[in-house]
């Protein structure tokens, strides 16, 4: 066989594998590595924000860093912004999903785990507060305050849950909080398009290679055609862009329903829409909104102080309703001053100690069920048009770099061609 032939041959071998590396190095650049590894360069920011939009859009570039940061993790924020605004918005207010979570099992569960410790609260409390007469009461009287306390502490615990489930609106910005999670463990957004987005990426590589082959095969006559040195590693720069090009179109496109002949032809990521959305929903309700995100959002997030207050102004009376007909004489023999501090007191470390119960990560998981079956059931109500939006919108800005990306590594195997086969 001459080296003329083998040339010849060759070519559709190395235009798939283009295809293929092409592909699959362009999945990797869309999720990896998940924070940006690379070289800070001084100046380099500011130089940037002056480039084209383009440029900036770089990952890592607007922070003055050259290198590389998966697509998807280094829009992270914006992924979370998407998901609320195309989907999570769909399931209804902040107080829908927190009917969806069961205030009374909420209360239930609250109440369970404070019966078992309440008395050591109590107990803390009064020895921070005034420890020289809790220790000079008789037992008798102390174990009646704590007998009053469990006795109403139901009553409390389900007016500190009635309180949020009346204010949740003003309470939760349930955007923020989705946007923080996934900002914060950018995996989460990987992970919702490797798991959602599985066969469609694996689709991706295979097409790569497949196509390529198929491309290679009028390269062999073009170069036949036209001999001259630069033509194979021109052909490579094309298959390399448009094997991208196409594979992503064929993923989104087209968004409705086409009926060709016998056929009908619609995206292969719109296509999987009901299945795809068990998946969705499932990592929205394991490890996006949960009842401990929310719980955390609800004390430590921007509006934090408005539950702080409102569950200290609900519990205010706790040490009225705990000492009951003694109130008179206990707010005597302490002072006015004194007993109106031990119930701030009360209220303010009651705050913390009703939330804590909602970290339990056997009743998260319990409580989770309601809210996967709910976004599962509004992702299938989706449009082909917003299901496409979903996870399109959160790279289509960036998919100039990956078809950028084709077009180099095409050009590349085409110079090793030459190099190896002449």
């Amino acid at each position: 066989m001459s080296s003329q032939l083998i040339r010849m041959l060759t070519i559709p071998l190395f235009t798939g594998v283009i295809g293929y590396v092409t592909n699959w190095s362009g999945v990797l650049m869309l999720f990896y590595p998940v924070k940006f590894r690379g070289w800070r360069i001084p100046g380099l920011a500011l130089l940037v924000s002056l480039a084209p939009r383009k440029i900036q859009e770089i990952p890592g570039m607007m922070h003055g860093g050259i290198g590389w940061q998966g697509i998807v993790p280094s829009r992270a924020a914006k992924m979370g912004s998407l998901a609320v605004d195309t989907t999570i918005s769909k399931i209804g207010s902040p107080a829908d999903i927190y009917e969806q979570l069961e205030p009374e099992k909420i209360a239930e569960h609250i109440l369970a785990t404070a019966q078992r410790d309440i008395r050591l609260v109590v107990e803390r409390i009064m020895e921070r507060e005034d420890p020289q007469l809790w220790r000079s009461l008789p037992q008798f009287v102390r174990d009646a305050i704590h007998a009053r306390v469990q006795q109403q502490l139901p009553s409390m615990v389900r007016s500190v849950t009635d309180q949020i489930g009346e204010n949740i609106d003003q309470l939760l910005d349930v955007k923020l909080m989705v946007i923080r999670h996934i900002e914060a463990d950018p995996t989460l957004a990987n992970r919702m398009f490797l798991e959602v987005g599985k066969k469609e990426l694996r689709f991706i590589q295979n097409f790569g290679f497949f196509f390529g082959l198929l491309l290679g095969v009028p390269m062999i006559f073009i170069t036949r055609a036209f001999p001259q040195w630069w033509v194979l590693p021109l052909g490579g720069v094309i298959i390399g862009y448009v094997t991208n090009l196409l594979a992503l179109r064929m993923i989104y496109v087209p968004v409705e329903p086409r009926k060709i002949g016998p056929f009908t032809i619609q995206g292969l990521f719109i296509r999987r829409q009901p299945e795809a959305a068990e998946v969705y929903a499932k990592i929205i309700a394991d490890d996006v909104i949960t009842l401990q995100h929310i719980g955390d959002e609800l004390l430590h997030g921007p509006r934090s102080d408005r539950t702080r207050l409102m569950i200290e102004t609900a519990l205010g009376p706790a040490v009225d309703q705990a000492v009951g007909r003694s109130r008179s004489l206990v707010r005597a023999a302490l002072g006015p001053r004194q007993y109106d501090a031990i119930g701030a007191s009360v209220a303010i470390e009651a705050v913390d100690f009703t939330m804590t119960p909602l970290k339990d990560p056997v009743f998260n998981n319990r409580q989770s069920a309601k809210i996967h079956t709910l976004v599962a059931t509004r992702m299938r109500e989706l449009s082909p048009k917003d299901w496409s939006l979903m996870l399109r919108n959160v790279t289509e800005q960036d998919e100039w770099l990956l078809l950028l990306h084709g077009a180099v590594l095409g050009f590349g195997a085409g110079l090793i061609h030459l190099a190896v086969f002449g």
